[in-house]
């Protein structure tokens, strides 16, 4: 009973813990891509795919997450 617990509680830290390092890591790609974005149009594309990047290590953590918990 204990176990099935304490794997919630590891998938839940997998996709909670890979969020919050997503979310620092576009606060900073984000602000500089606007600044960026701002002074030459041109870069749109790849400053939108730059912000896009870190969203893959929160798919990586619902990964893991799934897996532990099926």
């Amino acid at each position: 009973m204990a176990v099935e617990g304490l794997t919630a509680i590891a998938a839940a830290l997998a996709v909670g813990i890979t969020g919050i390092g997503a979310a620092l890591a576009e606060y900073g790609i984000g602000s500089a891509a606007v600044g960026a974005t701002a002074e030459n149009k041109d870069v749109f594309g790849l400053v939108l795919l730059l912000t896009v990047i870190p969203e893959t290590i929160v798919i990586f953590g619902l990964v893991v997450a799934l897996l532990m918990l099926f």
